[in-house]
C-alpha cells in the first residue's frame, strides 16, 4: 500500500510511458531551475483568493484546473484568475471519474466545463488522473486542448490523515527541476495546502528556482 501511495505522489516511469505525448514535467533548458505550480478543484472563495494573493506577492504565475460547477457558482473568482494572468485548464464540470462514468456523459461534462470557462482552458487534467491513452487522444484532438497534463509531484494536501508539515515533506522529498506540482485550492485541502504552498514558494525561491505557468 505504501508503495502505491508513493506512485500517486510521483508516478513512476512506466506509467509515464503509457502517455508519452502528455505533459508530466517541464522541459529543462540550459540549467534553468523551474517548477510549475498547478491547482485543482477550485475556484472557491475559501481558498482561491488567498492563493491568488500569495502568488501576486511573489510574482508567480500558475495554472488552475477548474471544476466547471465551481466556475458557475463563483464566476467572479474565475475571472480574477484570468485577470491576474494565470493559465486555466479544464477539470470537468462535476469532477467526474472516467472509470465510473459512461464516455458520452464524461465527454459532455468536459464540454460543459469549457462553456462556463468561456473557451479559455488550454489544457485538460482528468480528475484523479483517471484516463486511458485512447480517451486522452480523443480529448486533445476532438476538443481542441493543447495537451493532457498529469503531474510530477502530488503532495496529497487533500488527505486529512496528513499533517501540514507532512504534506510539505512530500514536496521536499520528491520535487526536482521541472516538477509540475499539484495543490488543491479546495475546502478539503484547507490549511494543509496553505502551509505547504507557502513553504514551497519560500524554500525553492531561496534555492534559485523560478515558478512558471504551463
Amino acid at each position: 500500500m505504501a508503495r502505491f501511495m508513493n506512485w500517486i505522489i510521483q508516478p513512476p516511469a512506466f506509467v509515464r510511458w503509457i502517455f508519452p505525448n502528455s505533459i508530466w514535467r517541464l522541459p529543462q533548458h540550459n540549467g534553468e531551475k523551474t517548477i510549475a505550480l498547478t491547482f485543482d478543484d477550485g475556484p472557491v472563495p475559501e481558498q482561491t483568493p488567498w492563493v491568488l494573493d500569495l502568488l501576486d506577492r511573489h510574482g508567480i504565475k500558475a495554472t488552475f484546473f477548474c471544476v466547471g460547477d465551481n466556475v458557475r457558482k463563483y464566476p467572479e473568482i474565475f475571472d480574477e484568475i484570468v485577470r491576474r494572468g494565470h493559465t486555466v485548464g479544464n477539470h470537468t464540470f462535476n469532477h467526474l471519474q472516467l472509470f465510473k462514468t459512461p464516455w458520452k456523459m464524461y465527454s459532455d461534462n468536459i464540454d460543459l466545463c469549457s462553456q462556463v470557462e468561456k473557451g479559455l482552458a488550454t489544457y485538460f487534467r482528468a480528475p484523479h488522473g483517471h484516463i486511458t491513452p485512447w480517451k486522452a487522444y480523443n480529448i486533445t484532438h476532438d476538443k481542441g486542448f493543447r495537451n493532457i497534463v498529469f503531474w510530477d509531484v502530488m503532495p496529497k494536501d487533500y488527505d486529512n490523515r496528513l499533517k501540514p508539515d507532512e504534506v510539505f515533506a512530500n514536496v521536499r522529498k520528491y520535487v526536482r527541476n521541472g516538477s509540475i506540482i499539484v495543490f488543491h485550492d479546495s475546502i478539503k485541502a484547507g490549511d494543509r495546502m496553505r502551509f505547504a504552498l507557502e513553504r514551497t514558494i519560500e524554500e525553492y525561491k531561496a534555492e534559485g528556482y523560478s515558478f512558471v505557468a504551463l
